[in-house]
């Protein structure tokens, strides 16, 4: 309950009039001041006015006044300039800090049609407890949201990047290849493909980019999917004699197999397939990272990943058993899949980290250009009548399912906000 209190302190939503401390000194709050997220008081720089005398200082909210002293903000240094101490529940008259200076309090009184609209958003099992009302908004609010949750997701999403910028010495190739291999993965592989991307180094690969035949030695091996001594497969044999000289000679050492999961997902998502559309995609490369600079608009950036499998896949799902002969390239929605989770999140990092806005724009329309996503998260918006008309949109509608609906967060959300803020109960 304290997050709705500081919710409603940050935006003045008070019953408001004559304001008095619980000392009966007038109160004018000015400024509410800057939410802090970290240690200290919840609010920073605020400003009010007791008794016609102006302060400014920190604010510390509680739900009972006597938490002031169960977190023991009494003996806190940093507690010495709180200037208002803000309560729901009066159930002691005095708290002093550290110094022994006495604190003014103040009783925060909800209004009853914000307690009821946020009781309503926080039980509600359904996933999206707001969706029923959304339709009262117009859509201005959605839009905005949008753009705003998009830039969100996307700076997520470059913490990661930059940290493997960090752990690999600022190198954006290997950061490319380790980006990409993880969402080869296609979410169950994920994982596991990150993992073999960081044992097996690019440069090895790149010493090898005139043979596909040691490359996809390379990635099956480190898989472990080449140490079966029973398989009568010639292909198997050769790459199995490749994979044992190549990690003699840079030190690999495989992982587990059963990091690989095949139940349950489509033959063409099959770990043995994805690694050689991988293998296949990552051979035939000098350079990763400087290609998506160059590129422009979604065709250029769509035409990196055409690329079929060497014969022998064209033939098989794994090894030993033959299928029916057909291509085995990347499909346009996987493709897209590539393109919003490795292109974009890496041309918006290098934009960001060189402080080049053509590469954040570039990225951004990249977004902008690519067909929305279909999922069930998307569905369920689109089923209320959300708007969705390229793959930004549906990244930002991902963020706020699984950032502040999941989580219940709707008092950090714009549309939660605004729904909260109507005065009439849901």
């Amino acid at each position: 309950m304290e997050s709705l209190l500081h919710y409603v302190w940050k935006y003045k939503l008070y019953v408001s009039g004559n304001l008095k401390t619980t000392d009966g000194i007038p109160l004018e709050i000015i400024d509410p001041g800057i939410y802090n997220t970290n240690a200290g008081p919840d609010f920073f720089n605020a400003k009010i006015k007791l008794d016609d005398k102006l302060w400014a200082g920190n604010v510390e909210i509680h739900t009972s006044a006597s938490d002031w002293y169960k977190h023991k903000h009494d003996v806190d240094k940093a507690y010495n300039s709180v200037i208002l101490h803000v309560v729901e529940v009066l159930d002691t008259t005095n708290v002093h800090d550290q110094s022994g200076r006495t604190l003014p309090q103040w009783i925060l009184q909800v209004p009853e049609y914000v307690k009821e609209n946020y009781q309503y958003l926080l039980n509600r099992e359904q996933a999206i407890p707001c969706l029923s009302r959304t339709h009262e908004l117009p859509e201005i609010y959605w839009s905005d949201w949008k753009i705003a949750l998009t830039y969100e997701r996307l700076e997520r999403k470059i913490q990661t990047i930059f940290q493997l910028l960090h752990d690999h010495h600022g190198d954006w190739n290997e950061v490319f290849y380790i980006t990409l291999a993880r969402n080869f993965g296609f979410g169950i592989n994920n994982d596991a493909f990150e993992r073999l991307a960081k044992s097996l180094p690019f440069k090895y690969i790149l010493k090898h980019n005139d043979s596909p035949v040691q490359i996809e030695a390379l990635f099956l091996g480190q898989a472990g999917l080449l140490e079966e001594d029973a398989v009568e497969d010639d292909y198997y044999r050769l790459l199995q004699r490749e994979y044992q000289f190549l990690s003699q000679k840079y030190g690999l050492q495989a992982l587990e197999s059963s990091l690989f999961k095949s139940l349950r997902i489509r033959p063409n998502n099959f770990p043995h397939i994805k690694l050689v559309q991988l293998a296949g995609f990552v051979g035939k490369q000098q350079t990763l990272f400087s290609q998506l600079l160059e590129k422009e608009g979604l065709k250029e950036f769509q035409s990196l990943f055409f690329s079929n499998v060497s014969n022998y896949w064209e033939s098989h799902y794994h090894f030993s058993k033959e299928s029916p002969k057909h291509k085995k390239g990347l499909g346009l929605s996987a493709i897209h899949i590539l393109l919003i989770n490795t292109v974009v999140p890496l041309l918006f990092a290098y934009g960001k980290k060189k402080n080049q806005d053509i590469f954040i724009n570039k990225a951004l329309d990249l977004l902008e250009a690519i067909p929305p996503e279909k999922n069930h998260i998307v569905t369920a918006f689109t089923r209320y009548g959300i708007k969705v008309e390229h793959a930004g949109d549906t990244q930002a509608l991902i963020q706020l399912k699984t950032n502040y609906c999941e989580p219940k967060k709707c008092i950090f959300c714009r549309i939660g906000h605004k729904l909260l803020n109507k005065n009439t109960p849901m």
